[in-house]
């Protein structure tokens, strides 16, 4: 059967669809007034925090930048020898950055300062120190392979300076084994250089020869003849 069709009367009659939504939504603000007031202030929050907190990262990595190029001023401009004893200029670049550490420590530059502060320790001889800030940055800079291997060579040479020749070697042998790796020309040089100082000439040979093998333009290949 078809459907009868309404006449204009019984059509002005119903009520208007927009009305009724109207009042259906007038209805639920005024049952829900309680809640919503609940949610738009928990929304005002969360976007007040989020905006404090991103201002707050911003000034501090304006802030920590700044104070990380004053040290880094200072370090490189400087003359006297490292390990002199009273040596103003690199104390007072230490002591910048470590207060870019200990300060402005969710900046990016707290971060870089950490080697900084290792590079000037094993400068001045303090290799258990540099150690423990070359071991902060590898945590801060986990996952991130270059960086990771860097920092492995700067741990390697921190452990040869105290004389743990066996830890330098564990360090550097990985990277030697991995032969695509971009700093396994200087691995390879300072682990034959440690196996030489744990008394193993044999095994310092094997490297230099797979040194001159692999790395036929190296400027560093008539060392490593000279050492054959």
């Amino acid at each position: 059967m078809a459907n009868k069709k309404l006449s204009r009367k019984e059509l002005l009659k119903g009520p208007d669809e927009f009305l009724t939504l109207s009042s259906r939504a007038a209805a639920y603000l005024s049952a829900h007034t309680r809640e919503l007031k609940i949610a738009g202030i928990a929304v005002a929050v969360i976007l007040a925090g989020y905006l404090s907190v991103y201002g707050y990262l911003r000034h501090t990595n304006t802030k920590g930048q700044e104070a990380y190029n004053l040290a880094y001023d200072i370090l490189t401009e400087t003359d006297s020898p490292a390990d002199m004893p009273g040596n103003e200029d690199l104390k007072k670049a230490e002591d910048l950055f470590k207060e870019v550490i200990d300060e402005y420590a969710m900046s990016k530059a707290a971060r870089l300062a950490l080697p900084q502060v290792a590079h000037i320790k094993f400068s001045q001889k303090n290799y258990d120190e540099a150690l423990a800030y070359y071991e902060r940055f590898a945590e801060k800079i986990s996952g991130r392979k270059q960086y990771e291997d860097l920092t492995s060579l700067a741990l390697a040479l921190c452990h040869e300076a105290k004389g743990e020749f066996k830890k330098a070697i564990s360090i550097l042998t990985p990277l030697v084994e991995e032969p695509a790796n971009p700093f396994r020309e200087t691995a390879m040089l300072s682990l034959e250089r440690l196996y030489r100082l744990e008394n193993q000439p044999e095994k310092a040979r094997d490297v230099l020869e797979k040194f001159i093998q692999d790395y036929k333009t190296s400027p560093f290949l008539p060392m490593a003849k000279a050492r054959l």
